[in-house]
C-alpha cells in the first residue's frame, strides 16, 4: 500500500559520519510519498556521510522546533550517533518529539540519541547489535527483526533493512501522532 503524506514535514537530524544510505533512502521514501524532508543538524553549512555523501544542512538544531515537524527521523552511524548524543540541542530537539507524540524513525546506531533522551524505557526496538546492551540497560525491550514499530517509533538494524523500514517509516507519518509515544 502506497501512502500519501503531502503536507508533512519530516526533520531527519544528523552531522557528519551518518551512514549515507541511512539518509538518502528514506529522504527520497519520504519525498517520493510527498512530504517535505529537512536537514537538521549541529553542523553550519553540509555533512558529509562515511561513504562521501554531502547534503547541505536547511537548518541548524539550535534553532529547530520540533512543533515545526510531522515527524523525526534518526539515520545512524557510529560517529553521527556518537556526535548527536553529546549534543544538548540534538537531545532535546529529539526528546520533544516523543513528549508531542510524533513518529520517529530510528536506525542502526541512530539509537543512542534515543538513550541520551531517555524515551526508550519501556519501548520495543530494535537497532545494530552492538546497542543491544545498551538498549536493554535504558529499560528498552529490544528484539532482532528487520523492523520494529511501537506507537510510532519505528526502528531497524542495518541499511539492509532499509526497504522495510523506510515503508514503515512513511506508513506512520501518514498516521501522524500517536497516543502511546511519549518522552
Amino acid at each position: 500500500m502506497t501512502y500519501d503524506i503531502t503536507g508533512k514535514t519530516v526533520a531527519f537530524l544528523l552531522t557528519d559520519g551518518y551512514e549515507d544510505s541511512e539518509l538518502t533512502a528514506p529522504w527520497a521514501a519520504v519525498t517520493e510519498a510527498g512530504g517535505t524532508a529537512v536537514l537538521v543538524s549541529p553542523a553550519e553549512a553540509a555533512v558529509e556521510g562515511k561513504k562521501g555523501h554531502t547534503q547541505a544542512v536547511d537548518q541548524r538544531v539550535s534553532t529547530a522546533d520540533a512543533a515545526d515537524f510531522d515527524a523525526l527521523m534518526l539515520p545512524g552511524g557510529v560517529v553521527n550517533a556518537d556526535h548527536l548524543r553529546m549534543d544538548s540541542d540534538a537531545v532535546a530537539f529529539t526528546k520533544a518529539f516523543f513528549a508531542a507524540g510524533k513518529p520517529v524513525g530510528v536506525i542502526c546506531h541512530a539509537a543512542w540519541t534515543l538513550i541520551e533522551a531517555e524515551v526508550v524505557r519501556g519501548r520495543e526496538l530494535t537497532s545494530y547489535p552492538s546497542l543491544k546492551t545498551d538498549l536493554i540497560n535504558a529499560g528498552a525491550d529490544w528484539v532482532d527483526e528487520e523492523v520494529v514499530t511501537d506507537q510510532g517509533l519505528v526502528s531497524s538494524r542495518t541499511p539492509d533493512d532499509l526497504p522495510a523500514f523506510c515503508a514503515k517509516l512513511v506508513e506512520e507519518i501518514f498516521e501522524g501522532e500517536h497516543a502511546g509515544q511519549h518522552a
